[in-house]
């Protein structure tokens, strides 16, 4: 009877105590912290033998199982009025998906983080033995298993979890820097093709008014037909100029609109200054800045924590788990009917597989990451070489521009419309000047662009493309 109190209480103790635990808040994750090169004991660990335990930077807690709000998915009314750069910046983290993309898969992260860390579920069933034995021998119980984890693989799996999550909050970062970058450098393609267009116009009326010009000429017989022709041909060159600014005006707007996450956003009028003088870049600190603020080395780093947690969790593998089963017949013929119980405690012996395999992937792969964000640090560097030689080159244009070349062409262009309606010049000297004032305004417009695409991409750390698929 003793016998049958203890295996009935071993039953209902593994029935109450294998209960799957609530989840608890722990804190939040902190930030995978920012470095422009490896640790010291990063570089040792490189140097140990496959096998060796990969030494960790510091033990990393893990995050808050709760969702974060997502963007809303519908965008604002606009306001009646000009757009600024703030307000397309805040519609397009709003609006573009690929924002929202990227906040689901932290959220799918989180949710991973709360999985892998919980126990396994028990299992409750019915056992028969002897049956078909006439009633002489018949057993019918109950039993109940649970599986006990060992070797703190739980907690590791949510270590390793909790670098994804890292990882994947450095890329929602990356990401928002993307389309911030992307809304900034249609912005301003936008307001400089705008000037384009107005600028075409300016030309359209200068070319019209020197066919009115040349045709009076004529009539005081002053100049001859051909004058009048080429001021004509000038105006149908002006008007290709004018059709060719008004369709980049409104590619570009395509663009923006796209880009904010509302295709059928309007064009409006914009809130912007594109010939503002700003603060020279210097290289070495642009260098400096994209190396210790990136998103994409900040995700690096998580992804090297993350491959040194899983190197402990592969050591531990081999640690066998326990299985424990109770079992209650509460009727037994072989003794007479009387109820009676059994445990059984089991656990697999590591005598071949001892994850041998398991452990040399998971090392070389911790020592694969630390050699990528080698990689990355150098692939910043080669990435900004070319976007910082675009800008210099387009720095230099504008000043040059501004300062000399535009007040030149101005002045030669007004003396030389003089010089032509008091009959002292040929048109062929008016047609040349309108022709230099025209090309010197349009290249220091795409100078302008150019300088400020640069900016941006610096500015934002090399990080556009928002909608590209990645």
């Amino acid at each position: 009877m003793r016998t049958t109190t203890l295996f009935v209480t071993c039953a209902l103790a593994l029935l109450c105590g294998c209960q799957t635990p609530q989840v608890r808040r722990t804190p939040a994750l902190p930030a995978a912290p920012k470095q422009s090169s490896l640790s010291d004991s990063a570089q040792e660990t490189m140097q140990k033998p496959v096998i060796q335990p990969v030494q960790h930077i510091e033990a990393v807690q893990p995050p808050v199982p709760e969702p974060v709000q997502l963007p809303p998915a519908k965008l604002k009314p606009v306001q009646v009025g000009a757009l600024t750069l703030a307000d397309l910046e805040q519609m397009a983290l709003s609006a573009n998906p690929s924002v929202a993309r990227a906040a689901a898969l932290v959220e799918a992260a989180r949710g991973n983080w709360v999985q892998v860390g919980l126990p396994p579920n028990p299992s409750v069933g019915y056992e028969g033995q002897q049956i078909g034995s006439g009633g002489r021998a018949e057993q019918d119980g109950v039993f109940v298993e649970q599986e006990f984890v060992r070797g703190g693989k739980l907690t590791l799996n949510r270590n390793v979890a909790a670098q994804e999550v890292a990882r994947a909050e450095h890329q929602l970062a990356a990401q928002q820097q993307r389309v911030l970058t992307d809304v900034r450098i249609a912005f301003y393609q936008v307001l400089i093709a705008q000037r384009q267009e107005a600028l075409t116009l300016e030309l359209r009326n200068i070319a019209a008014e020197g066919v009115k010009t040349a045709e009076a000429l004529q009539r005081g017989k002053e100049v001859g037909k051909v004058d009048v022709v080429q001021a004509q041909l000038e105006l149908e060159n002006v008007e290709i100029l004018v059709e060719n600014a008004r369709n980049r005006s409104r590619a570009a707007w395509q663009t923006l609109a796209s880009v904010v996450g509302n295709p059928q956003l309007r064009p409006q009028p914009l809130d912007g200054e594109i010939d503002e003088v700003r603060p020279s870049l210097d290289w070495q600190t642009s260098l400096e800045r994209l190396l210790s603020s990136s998103p994409e080395i900040a995700a690096a780093v998580a992804d090297i924590e993350r491959a040194r947690w899983a190197a402990e969790r592969a050591r531990v593998e081999k640690t066998p788990n326990v299985t424990v089963q109770g079992l209650v017949n509460w009727r037994d013929n072989g003794i007479g009917g009387d109820p009676d119980g059994g445990i059984t405690v089991g656990l697999p012996i590591p005598l071949w597989d001892r994850n041998q395999g398991g452990i040399v992937r998971a090392a070389q792969e911790a020592a694969a990451a630390e050699q990528a964000l080698q990689q990355l640090e150098l692939s910043l560097q080669n990435r900004l070489a070319p976007v910082f030689e675009r800008y210099a080159n387009a720095l230099h244009q504008v000043t040059k521009y501004r300062t000399r070349i535009l007040p030149a062409a101005q002045q030669s262009l007004e003396l030389q419309r003089q010089s032509y309606e008091v009959g002292e010049s040929g048109y062929v000297s008016l047609l040349t000047a309108q022709r230099t004032f025209s090309q010197t305004n349009l290249n220091y417009l795409e100078s302008l662009r150019e300088l400020r695409a640069a900016e941006a991409q610096i500015e934002g750390l090399l990080l556009s493309g928002s909608l590209e698929n990645r």
